[in-house]
């Protein structure tokens, strides 16, 4: 029964896998098609990363997306981990509200949350561009990157920032050397869940860019809605490969810090 158990699990997953990534090896192995109308496979090349490199339009929306995905990926993990702690350490007259309203840019669906901060830039007579949908993605990220970091704070010992108070640290440096450290895998978690949240973000973005602030996303449904070319193909292959290696490099400091942490434990 347990041997039928394991393999129906084990089938029931690689479908699942299945499901989930083969459509992403098709987008990449149709990249390297020669055809133009990417129907069917005619023959293996690499001219369309060639055109996809030569185009500035591709280059400038690039530049966009990264200007304004590192920004708001800044400014949300470090607002986001201090709101973390402050719900977790405190106790004030607003508390459960404010911890209530993280949730409510997480579920209200993105067209609600798209109109709702265009007419607040309308409102405000604030031209639209890079800084409203930077100004945007830092809005809908602060919240997911707070509550990355409150599950990070779960469990967490206070006696070691006693501790390191009793030794002589003050409040800043028993933060950088004490608390940052232990939390940090959390933060880092927080962090590149903002980014790739703000990479891929179309909804919110289309209602708050302007003139000369078209990004990634916005350029690729531009594109699709004549026809989808192995040039798209291309520039999600050089996407997906951006966001995975990515992902590994977060893992990695993970790791590793917490490998130091556990050695300076030790």
């Amino acid at each position: 029964m347990s041997t039928r158990r394991n393999t129906g699990l084990g089938i029931y997953t690689g479908l699942f896998y299945l499901r989930s990534y083969l459509p992403i090896l098709v987008l990449v192995v149709f990249s390297f098609n020669a055809q133009r109308l990417n129907l069917t496979w005619e023959g293996f090349t690499f001219h369309w990363y060639e055109v996809l490199f030569s185009d500035a339009g591709v280059a400038n929306a690039t530049r966009n997306t990264l200007t304004v995905a590192i920004l708001s990926t800044v400014t949300s993990t470090v607002i986001g981990t201090l709101a973390a702690l402050a719900l977790h350490r405190y106790a004030f007259r607003l508390h459960a509200f404010s911890e209530t309203s993280l949730y409510i840019p997480i579920v209200i669906p993105e067209i609600v949350m798209g109109i709702g901060l265009l007419s607040l830039y309308a409102l405000f007579k604030i031209g639209l561009g890079l800084t409203t949908i930077t100004l945007s993605h830092i809005a809908f990220s602060i919240p997911f990157v707070a509550l990355v970091v409150r599950a990070r704070l779960h469990g967490f010992d206070r006696s070691v920032e006693e501790a390191a108070m009793d030794l002589g640290a003050n409040e800043f440096v028993t933060f950088w050397r004490v608390t940052l450290p232990l939390i940090l895998p959390g933060v880092l978690s927080g962090a590149m869940l903002a980014f790739t949240l703000s990479l891929d973000d179309f909804v919110i973005t289309f209602f708050t860019a302007g003139p000369g602030s078209t990004t990634l996303p916005l350029l690729v449904y531009g594109m699709v809605k004549t026809h989808i070319t192995p040039e798209i193909n291309a520039l999600s292959t050089i996407w997906v490969l951006t966001v995975f290696i990515l992902l590994l490099l977060s893992q990695l400091l993970q790791r590793r810090s917490a490998g130091t942490l556990v050695a300076a434990t030790e």
